[in-house]
């Protein structure tokens, strides 16, 4: 084995190593890395050698038709694809105050974050920087922590979903996310006063999929409720599905308050009564553990605690 050390490993690597590691992880294959990296295969060949001889172990099994990682290789390709995001990150901040910008900033959301809260602080902080690039992400909680730790993301709006996941990131609380149960104006259950929990098995639901956070909470409400989760359902993660479906059909879905507020302002959606209730829990604002947020991060997360605070003020 190499006498691996930090100074050993700065001092020789290059980021054309951790290219090709990335590329070689996707495509498990060294033809079509070298393709994909407009070098010759016996050239990357020979940079995969020296690469696993100063590491002083094996990053890929060779097989006959594929090159798939070692154990120890998956944390070596996480790693690579870690640094050349972070990488790419900066570039991008570096391009944009060249050319006169206020840098760059990337957000995920869950949906209910990206009904409201996300919103109003983007359109917040414009006003301050003009020239600020904002990318948003809207994706489930889980996805959104695996884009934190893969530094694709500076900061993330959403919630814990296992204990597990407060040894890795972070987390600020902003507000509960309530969830109301509703329907279409038109759907029939509109006009029979408290819906039992026995008829809402006899409609077709719109859902989360299967395996997501939501979709687990969900059907341990149904459970707590002692009834089945309904078999009849699309499942769908699109917000504009979700609510494109409920305006067409007669279906009936659990969505987060403040997705469905505005339609039920408008009469577009109506709110059953029923015991059915998933609990609320809090979102809130997700980072890197031990990572401190920097310029326009710190800056955005601070706006969202003082809309926050300004939310919870004025609802009491």
């Amino acid at each position: 084995m190499s006498d691996l050390s930090v100074s050993s490993f700065c001092g020789w690597i290059k980021f054309k190593h951790l290219t090709l590691i990335d590329t070689l992880g996707r495509t498990r294959n060294m033809h079509l890395a070298a393709e994909q990296m407009n070098l010759s295969q016996p050239a990357i060949s020979k940079m995969l050698k020296e690469f696993e001889s100063l590491l002083g172990f094996a990053v890929f099994e060779r097989l006959p038709r594929t090159m798939l990682p070692t154990a120890l290789g998956e944390q070596v390709i996480r790693y690579a694809q870690i640094a050349l995001n972070d990488a790419g990150v900066f570039v991008d901040q570096i391009i944009s105050l060249r050319e006169g910008g206020h840098g760059y900033l990337k957000v995920g959301g869950i949906f209910a974050a990206t009904a409201m809260a996300l919103p109003t602080a983007i359109c917040q902080i414009k006003q301050r920087w003009p020239l600020l690039s904002i990318e948003v992400v809207e994706q489930t909680s889980d996805h959104l922590m695996e884009m934190l730790e893969e530094k694709k993301l500076d900061l993330a709006v959403a919630r814990f979903t296992n204990d597990s996941q407060q040894h890795r990131y972070d987390f600020q609380a902003l507000a509960p996310e309530p969830f109301t149960i509703v329907v279409n104006s038109r759907h029939p259950l509109c006009d029979t006063g408290p819906v039992a929990l026995q008829q809402l098995g006899d409609w077709p639901w719109i859902m989360y999929p299967v395996g997501t956070p939501i979709r687990g909470r969900m059907e341990q409400a149904f459970a707590s409720a002692g009834i089945a989760t309904p078999k009849n359902t699309i499942d769908t993660i699109s917000m504009q599905t979700f609510l494109q479906v409920l305006q067409t059909g007669p279906m009936i879905a659990m969505l987060p308050e403040s997705m469905v507020r505005s339609h039920i302002e408008r009469g577009l959606l109506v709110t059953l009564d029923t015991p059915l209730q998933l609990p609320p829990q809090d979102y809130g604002i997700l980072t890197r553990k031990g990572e401190a947020l920097l310029g326009v991060a710190q800056e955005f997360a601070e706006i969202l605690f003082e809309n926050a605070r300004s939310e919870r003020e004025s609802s009491t």
